[in-house]
């Protein structure tokens, strides 16, 4: 069963202490064991991932977001692309991150998870060239980051349990930070420019975006959400279920 919210505050607590590096504060790498990925084999099944259209299924939506990104974070680091001890740190903090926020999903929802780390099946190939080299990895960890913003913006408004809302309100933010940061690796600006943007005015819902530019962070759907990891190429697996259907 999904956590009470006495437990969730003590959930919160902890991840509050996982989570204490500042974003730019990279001293010593705080290194944690990260998540151990499952690299997909062409005789090894790939379960159909489901989720439903209720509160949820939005959880565990956000989960697979956060175990795709633990699993590009550990392939990061795995690769050693990134010769800049500082740099490196950074990743690591960002990989120990994700692997904090999988860590709260799973507690957090308790008997209602939809899958296993280990029923993800990612592309061997598909990572490898998202790892290659310096300029490759952090733009993927730009696209990943602003994914997981506008994922969780399409979440706030559609979480019906407040409980669940604070949970996903206390990472978005923490995304956005991850997002800003690799940007300044780049010497980029800190929010998203136009330029980065993957959906264009047009394919976004407009009821769900009445506010637009660089001063704001769109909502995509589901729907969107999963075009975009499919073109990623990491994941292998089939998404679907009734929370594609959601617009808003």
């Amino acid at each position: 069963m999904a956590l009470p919210i006495k437990q969730l505050e003590k959930l919160s607590l902890s991840r509050r202490n996982l989570l204490r590096w500042g974003l730019l504060s990279l001293g010593t790498a705080a290194i944690a064991g990260l998540p151990k990925v499952l690299i997909a084999q062409s005789s090894k099944p790939m379960p159909t991932l489901t989720f439903n259209a209720d509160d949820f299924g939005i959880l565990n939506f956000a989960l697979l977001l956060e175990e795709i990104e633990a699993a590009f974070y550990e392939a990061v680091v795995k690769s050693g692309k990134i010769s800049d001890r500082t740099e490196s740190e950074y990743m690591t903090a960002l990989g120990d991150h994700q692997a904090a926020h999988v860590q709260f999903f799973r507690n957090l929802l308790g008997d209602k998870i939809s899958f296993q780390t280990n029923e993800l099946c990612f592309n061997k190939a598909g990572l490898a060239s998202r790892v290659s080299d310096r300029n490759t990895i952090l733009n993927t960890a730009v696209t990943l980051e602003d994914l997981g913003v506008h994922a969780y913006n399409w979440a706030g408004v559609n979480l019906t349990n407040p409980n669940f809302l604070l949970a996903a309100s206390s990472i978005v933010s923490v995304e956005a930070r991850h997002a800003a940061g690799v940007r300044q690796l780049q010497e980029r600006p800190a929010t998203e420019p136009n330029s980065d943007r993957v959906m264009t005015k047009a394919e976004l819902v407009k009821s769900l975006n009445p506010f637009l530019g660089a001063a704001y962070d769109e909502l995509y759907t589901p729907t969107q959400i999963v075009g975009i990891i499919d073109s990623l190429n990491i994941l292998k697996n089939r998404i679907n279920g009734a929370l594609l259907a959601l617009p808003g």
